[in-house]
């Protein structure tokens, strides 16, 4: 289930952006410190959506306008990671073809995270364009994903 994020899930989303394992695959990839993310948290707060799994906060998905991202709890879902994954990918296009009402959705993944562009691929996204983009200083091909309603 996809809820809208409140303020009091602030800290555990920033718990689930720094962990090791979704910097390695992220667009920023140095640990954010509470400041940095309290100064996203402040932009993006009506964009942000809280996936629950049985209940439990499990994920976050961030739509701005048509464009999309995620970060899932790696460490608390242990081995529920993929089917929740799935789930969460699931949801969000549902949200975004129809409580948003958009006609195309699309989002940056590396190229290196192979993981999830088979899962975009699952979902129906196809790749659109690769470009260089720096991540943290560092150039990194980012492969842009979409796919219509």
């Amino acid at each position: 289930m996809l809820r809208p994020a409140t303020d009091s899930d602030r800290d555990q989303v920033l718990s689930w952006r720094n962990h090791p394992a979704v910097r390695a695959v992220s667009l920023t990839t140095h640990e954010i410190q509470p400041a940095e993310h309290a100064a996203w948290w402040a932009s993006h707060g009506g964009d942000v959506l809280i996936y629950e799994e049985d209940g439990v906060p499990a994920g976050v998905v961030i739509f701005n306008g048509s464009t999309w991202s995620f970060y899932l709890d790696v460490e608390g879902l242990g081995r529920r990671l993929l089917p929740a994954w799935m789930r969460l990918e699931q949801e969000a296009v549902e949200y975004a073809f129809g409580t948003l009402g958009l006609e195309t959705l699309g989002g940056e993944t590396l190229e290196e995270n192979k993981q999830v562009l088979a899962l975009h691929r699952r979902f129906g996204f196809r790749e659109t364009r690769r470009y260089e983009r720096l991540v943290d200083g560092v150039p990194k091909t980012v492969v842009w994903t979409e796919r219509a309603k």
